[in-house]
């Protein structure tokens, strides 16, 4: 993982190859706080899994959210989905606090970010090789 201090919100960039899990969710205006005490639950617990490298995480207004959460294999994914308390909650959602949800897995095979503080220039800068 990346050393540099990221702000608020982000996840330090691990060295690829990686996998995201990409929840995108459509929140019910139903319970909030049970909402929001189970979100900050599963995102404590997630923390303990074995495999779990961060999340990412924003809600606008309307409900619209996106959660990306990153994993070292497949199988610290399987293992995740499979944890009890994780499966309950999540059947709670279906019945109570969602309307529609999206979940995709993707591999991530390079990452790179920018920040104002560094001397300016991108990185991984123009020459970077997408084709590997």
């Amino acid at each position: 993982m990346s050393s540099k201090k990221m702000p608020a919100g982000f996840t330090a960039r691990p060295e690829a190859p990686y996998y995201a899990v990409i929840f995108t969710s459509q929140r019910t205006p139903e319970d909030a706080a049970g909402y929001a005490a189970a979100a900050a639950q599963m995102a404590a617990l997630a923390a303990q899994q074995p495999g779990y490298l961060g999340a990412e995480s924003a809600r606008e207004a309307g409900g619209l959210g996106i959660t990306v959460s990153y994993w070292r294999s497949m199988e610290d994914i399987a293992a995740w989905r499979g944890q009890l308390e994780h499966a309950a909650t999540r059947d709670r959602g279906r019945a109570q606090w969602y309307s529609h949800y999206e979940l995709r897995v993707a591999r991530v095979e390079r990452a790179y970010g920018w920040d104002r503080q560094d001397d300016g220039a991108a990185d991984p800068g123009p020459d970077y090789d997408l084709v590997p």
